[in-house]
């Protein structure tokens, strides 16, 4: 193969460089002070910090559902800062699945129904939902329990629906806010395991956790503390340190947020 024939690399599935958030108030409350790093497709991550540290505020700028102060979020080569709010819930909708600790599931609807509502917003007709929605449960083993109402599953079925759901809109990124957190440890060892296998068959997922034992069995772990990334254990895949490995120093804020103000302290 000539130069002129290899195909373009492909953009990180998330990149940040720079990014501050600061809480409007008196005084200002910084929660992420010059947080930059990069997680190529393919690669499970876990960020890791105690409770206030900034990595909930960190998971809300991830996830687009808040604007930085300062700084660059893309999301699969994509400049979130340039996209107005219905452009950004575009973005969401197409490239990134959440999945929460407390579920979020619609109790009167059935697994297959909750898990189809993960389409929603991206322009898929009800048939190729449906049948989406039912491949994504086949692959977290729930086949059995579409037609099942989220009250009548387990705490850790309902969290395999939810993960479904975030995998139905086939995203660029998944991300994970302490998904075993309201589940018994054995129930958490089985999600834990779900989405070591899904990373193997080539999702891109990125788990928030306070849990230093459970973050230290994922391949790469981004440490947060204050608001900063005080180190990052992981190289990316091909070889080579991910951009923002290391200790990443803070930098100064800027004055005033954009987009949504308040918050939660300093996040967790």
């Amino acid at each position: 193969m000539t130069l002129m024939d290899t195909p373009p690399e492909r953009a990180p599935a998330l990149e940040l460089a720079g990014v501050t958030k600061v809480y409007g108030g008196q005084p200002p409350v910084p929660a992420l002070r010059g947080v930059s790093f990069t997680v190529r497709h393919g690669e499970l991550v876990a960020i890791v910090g105690p409770s206030g540290s900034g990595k909930t505020t960190l998971l809300h700028v991830m996830g687009t559902l808040e604007r930085p102060t300062d700084g660059l979020v893309r999301i699969d080569g994509v400049d979130a800062a340039g996209l107005g709010d219905r452009e950004l819930a575009a973005l969401r909708a197409r490239s990134i699945g959440f999945v929460f600790q407390q579920f979020f599931l619609a109790e009167h609807s059935t697994a297959l129904e909750n898990v189809a509502d993960g389409l929603l917003y991206a322009g898929v007709e009800v048939g190729e939902r449906r049948r989406r929605a039912a491949d994504a449960l086949d692959r977290v083993g729930l086949a059995h329990r579409r037609g099942f109402r989220p009250t009548k599953m387990s705490g850790g079925e309902r969290q395999r629906v939810a993960i479904a759901r975030a995998l139905v809109g086939r995203p660029a990124i998944v991300l994970a806010d302490e998904p075993t957190g309201n589940l018994d440890s054995a129930t958490g060892a089985s999600i834990l395991e779900l989405l070591r296998e899904l990373h193997a068959e080539g999702a891109t997922i990125i788990m928030i956790t306070h849990d230093g034992d459970l973050a230290a069995r994922l391949p790469r772990q981004v440490h947060v503390l204050d608001g900063r990334i005080i180190s990052d254990s992981g190289s990316a895949p091909g070889g080579g340190t991910a951009p923002g490995s290391g200790t990443t120093s803070g930098s100064g804020a800027a004055p005033a947020a954009v987009g949504t103000s308040g918050g939660p302290g300093e996040g967790e």
